[in-house]
């Protein structure tokens, strides 16, 4: 069984690819030049006759792929290639597909290269499923080696880099991205199903707006003036709803300028949903009905395994953010002033950022410290202090909270939800105080004075969601970093 070496260092690598330039003038020469094909008709692959024996026994298929592992055996050989949908052996003679052919698969043809087959259907005598070569061509020649077979791509940092390389070696890796398409796609169909009209919005904003993130900056250079990357699509759908849109959502890229982790990516895909005439419970009922259809659709079964941990996704929890903080902290917030939670968080020991010393952003402080980790099971928390909900409506019998939801599982946060503000006087006032803060930390923030002149044209009552794309194929791959589910993340550049 001829397998790869593994390239030890740049110089094993330089002499490897070398060796294969050589294969490849060679096979110029010779008037074989595999970069010259154009096409090559594909009539079956590895799923359908693997999967479907019984009609495809005897008969004729043409297949390509990647070349994965080749066993030399002096007239015959076998080897496997690699489709999109797994492996399939082939089983290649002198006979069969002539001289010139054999003597150049044995030397002139390397793992990696890209080669259409052509023959028939049979079992081998081991019981694997195979295609009895009687045609063979090279289709791409692979100048640069792949990986060992058994080890992998094992450095996570590479599989990032060269993910075109890990999804060669790592079939589960292709079959997490199959899956995330299958994600995408039942998310799209679901709400289209409820009659939401998927809008377009603008990724380039003129003004640093909106959520509470730092953008990334660019420049128009027609037009002169500094622009930024959105960090959300809130403001331009609730225009749609002014404009007559009752039911409209956004599915696309967001960009923001922050730190990188395990569930952070300075750009990723979220889902922002907009309905007139319901509130903020509404549109709980909308998460639920939506991860049951997206998880059935994916995984076939609500209840899923998430790093070695069973979620129920046909039970959801429901705690105001005050009930979640007194049940894992023990402090009552609804007892206390405002000089009482700050003497709360001095005994507990919970920092208190400068400006932020209200009951509210206190006790969002309690619920970073105290309880977001502690959230496995589906939950929702919901009624947030107005201080940190500044696109939320107030409660009508609280006005110093809002009503406000985020849902949480395996103590990560997977959406955020508003009964949304639709009084354009207390919007302006509410962005105002958030234009001023975000100016006194070093931002040029601005009031967005189109989004005001759209609510005073009238906005209906309306419940809105935004959910993380990325978090959800988490949860419904298994994967336990960001990075697993975004065909390319960022990477900080190599020198």
């Amino acid at each position: 069984m001829e397998e790869l070496t593994p390239a030890q260092d740049e110089k094993e690598l330089a002499e490897q690819a070398r060796i294969r330039r050589e294969k490849l003038q060679k096979l110029a020469a010779e008037g074989n030049d595999p970069y010259k094909k154009t096409k090559y008709d594909v009539t079956s692959d590895s799923a359908a006759v693997k999967g479907n024996f019984g009609a495809f026994e005897g008969k004729e298929v043409s297949v390509a792929g990647r070349l994965m592992s080749r066993r030399i055996m002096g007239k015959a050989s076998f080897s496997h290639i690699s489709d999109r949908y797994g492996q399939l052996q082939i089983y290649v003679t002198r006979q069969d597909v002539g001289e010139d052919v054999y003597t150049a698969y044995k030397k002139d043809y390397d793992i990696g290269d890209i080669v259409g087959v052509r023959g028939y259907v049979f079992r081998t005598q081991t019981g694997e499923i195979s295609v009895h070569a009687t045609h063979l061509e090279m289709l791409s020649k692979a100048l640069l080696p792949l990986p060992e077979k058994y080890n992998g791509l094992q450095n996570v940092d590479m599989k990032y880099r060269l993910r075109h390389v890990d999804l060669i070696m790592n079939q589960d890796v292709r079959e997490t991205f199959y899956k995330r398409a299958v994600i995408v796609r039942s998310i799209r169909e679901f709400l289209d199903g409820k009659g939401f009209y998927e809008a377009e919005t603008p990724i380039l904003v003129p003004l640093e707006i909106g959520a509470d993130a730092r953008p990334f900056k660019t420049h128009h250079n027609a037009l002169d003036f500094d622009m930024f990357l959105r960090i959300e699509t809130e403001l331009y759908l609730k225009r749609l709803i002014v404009g007559g849109f009752e039911k409209v959502y956004e599915m696309g890229r967001i960009f923001r300028n922050e730190g990188m982790d395990a569930k952070h990516n300075p750009e990723f895909t979220s889902v922002e949903i907009y309905q007139a005439y319901v509130d903020y419970r509404a549109v709980m009922d909308l998460v639920e009905e939506l991860y049951r259809y997206v998880a059935q659709r994916a995984c076939g079964t609500l209840k899923i395994c998430y790093q070695g941990v069973e979620l129920d996704l046909s039970h959801w929890e429901k705690l105001t953010m005050t009930e979640a903080v007194a049940k894992y902290s023990g402090v009552d917030f609804s007892a206390l002033d405002e000089s009482g939670a700050l003497a709360a968080a001095k005994a507990h020991g919970v920092a208190v950022e400068k400006g932020k010393e209200s009951k509210g952003h206190i006790l969002a402080a309690f619920f970073d410290a105290f309880v977001e980790d502690k959230l496995i099971q589906p939950t929702f928390i919901y009624e947030y202090p107005v201080e940190i909900s500044p696109l939320a409506k107030r409660k009508p019998d609280d006005p110093t909270m809002t009503e406000r939801f985020e849902y949480f599982m395996m103590g990560m946060e997977m959406g955020n939800a508003f009964s949304e503000l639709n009084d354009p006087i207390d919007q302006e006032a509410r962005m105002s105080a958030q234009a001023a803060a975000k100016r006194a930390a070093g931002a040029n923030a601005e009031v967005d004075e189109d989004f005001i002149d759209a609510l005073n044209h009238g906005m209906p009552p309306t419940g809105g969601l935004g959910l993380g794309v990325d978090r959800l194929v988490m949860l419904l791959t298994d994967s336990a970093s960001i990075r697993d589910v975004l065909l390319f993340p960022t990477m900080k550049p190599k020198k």
